[in-house]
């Protein structure tokens, strides 16, 4: 079950560029083979944290002092898209991240984050913009601030901006629940509808069964 999420306050590591897609995220052949759920953080942006010789790129920002601790990303717009892999989102909370604002998503890996306990926020642009220039001010040690029980986020400065997000997708991750077992939250309703149903509609219930 995804670990519930009501606040952060943590080193966020600003990713500006547009378009990342999964494959930048993690690479296809690092989810096939002996690879397994929590061997991926390694691997999270493998082709842009390591040269070609497999030591660790300098230039690459969660290399380095304090980004490699940073539990936020601030990314550039329509981040997570191409495939659909949910490796990309695995890899991502292997590597401790816990939350992701940016202007816009992937659409399939915006939802597989909050089946894993990973809160993408989507706010303006301009915001998103603001949020990163803090942070590299402070070279990294002003501290990005979210609260998704009020939902808003807190800039370093101490600037406030309120984002939205789906009531049912807020619940859940607050209480650190996926679609299944939000769903199973419901079991009484359901097992009522099915009940009144076979009274209503008992032709459905016994389809293909023999007599």
């Amino acid at each position: 079950m995804p670990k519930p999420f009501t606040k952060l306050s943590a080193i966020a590591a600003p990713i500006m560029r547009s378009n990342v897609d999964t494959d930048v995220v993690i690479r296809i052949e690092r989810l096939v083979g002996t690879s397994v759920r929590g061997t991926l953080g390694k691997w999270a942006f493998g082709s842009l944290r390591y040269l070609p010789d497999g030591s660790e790129n300098p230039e690459f920002i969660l290399n380095r002092e304090p980004y490699r601790q940073a539990e936020i990303l601030i990314t550039g717009p329509n981040f997570g898209c191409g495939s659909s892999r949910e490796g990309a989102v695995w890899s991502l909370q292997e590597l401790g991240i816990r939350a992701i604002i940016g202007s816009g998503f992937g659409d399939i890996f915006f939802a597989n984050c909050f089946q894993n306990g990973i809160l993408p926020i989507v706010v303006d642009k301009v915001i998103v913009d603001g949020l990163a220039a803090e942070v590299e001010s402070t070279q990294g040690a002003g501290r990005v601030s979210v609260d998704l029980e009020e939902q808003t986020i807190t800039s370093p400065s101490g600037q406030r901006h309120s984002f939205e997000i789906d009531p049912r997708r807020r619940a859940g991750l607050l209480k650190g629940l996926d679609e299944v077992a939000l769903t199973l939250q419901r079991d009484a309703e359901i097992r009522a509808f099915q009940a009144a149903d076979r009274i209503e509609r008992p032709w459905i219930h016994f389809a293909g069964k023999s007599a």
